[in-house]
């Protein structure tokens, strides 16, 4: 008798320390919340944050701040959510560039899989190859071949060294055999108008940016990086339709929160989150910018991002990508 008195008084006792983290995630949040942007406003980034940051804080009855935090191509950002207080308070939605690819490129204050807690996978946008029109080519059979004619003649823009158009190409360059020149610019601006201005040949880019001059006949699409096609733009064959399978080239973007953020908080993110992205504005909103809404555990999330690091660091080592580590 003595021995189930003891066991129900730890029980009670371990049900208490138990109930304030209980009811703490439950009622979580309290205050505002402050979600971090790594880019400058009007971005993809900028443009998810606030969509879903406004849904969010109908949903918690909660202010939630949108801090943009611009820098690094979205490295500075995201640090700062590695070293804030793991209270589940600031988090930020970040992407493919700065979770996945950074780390292998250069040298970050932060290990994504060890400072940063996953919360959910929030939407992807497949990446576009276009070329210019005075690129003779037609489809991914002729570029091919045209590129192979003339080794280290072709050319190909991107946003930046170690941006995801410039390892979309590196790729590209790996799963076709051929020899393409890389010419980087500062920003996704500059390449489009210099492939307009048929100074370069192709790029890789996310297909919103490169869309209405696609729609407008100015440059010509090739091949869509995502496994589906596109509804923005159905009649351009995805890659693994062109013989491509392992040319699939995506850029996402996630929520993530501080590593050390209690599971029941991150849970409580991951509930709020993906219950945003269910409702019907916030679908029709995000379409319109070419994103395809995703949300998942974060544990799913946590494989996703691995695959993604293992991915662009094998680019970059196959391809003798210079980083600066």
């Amino acid at each position: 008798m003595g021995e189930m008195t003891m066991c129900g008084r730890l029980l009670a006792a371990l049900l208490l320390l138990l109930a304030p983290v209980t009811a703490s995630a439950e009622d979580f949040p309290t205050k505002p919340l402050r979600l971090i942007v790594p880019f400058p406003p009007g971005g993809p980034n900028d443009i998810i944050a606030r969509v879903i940051g406004q849904k969010i804080s109908e949903l918690a009855r909660q202010p939630v701040i949108v801090d943009n935090r611009a820098g690094q191509g979205g490295v500075l950002g995201t640090d700062a959510v590695a070293k804030a207080a793991p209270d589940g308070y600031t988090v930020a939605i970040a992407s493919a560039g700065a979770l996945a690819i950074s780390p292998s490129m250069e040298k970050v204050a932060y290990d994504t899989l060890q400072d940063l807690a996953p919360v959910t996978l929030v939407a992807t946008v497949p990446e576009m190859l276009v070329v210019a029109a005075n690129v003779p080519a037609k489809n991914m059979n002729e570029l091919v071949a045209l590129a192979k004619a003339q080794p280290g003649k072709l050319n190909f823009a991107s946003s930046g060294p170690g941006s995801l158009p410039h390892l979309a190409c590196e790729l590209f360059k790996l799963t076709a055999k051929i020899d393409i020149v890389h010419v980087p610019y500062r920003g996704a601006a500059p390449a489009v108008n210099d492939l307009l201005g048929q100074q370069v040949q192709m790029t890789f880019l996310d297909l919103p940016v490169i869309l209405p001059q696609i729609k407008a006949g100015a440059l010509r699409p090739i091949a869509l990086g995502g496994r589906e096609r596109a509804p923005t733009a159905p009649d351009v064959p995805t890659t693994a339709e062109t013989g491509m399978p392992d040319l699939i080239i995506e850029n996402w973007y996630g929520m993530v929160a501080p590593a050390g953020t209690p599971p029941a908080i991150v849970a409580r993110l991951n509930q709020l989150t993906t219950a945003t992205m269910a409702d019907p504005m916030v679908k029709q909103k995000l379409a319109e910018q070419g994103l395809t809404l995703a949300g998942d555990t974060p544990e799913h999330f946590r494989d996703f991002i691995a695959a993604d690091i293992r991915k662009w660091a094998k680019v970059i080592q196959d391809a003798g990508v210079v980083t600066t580590k």
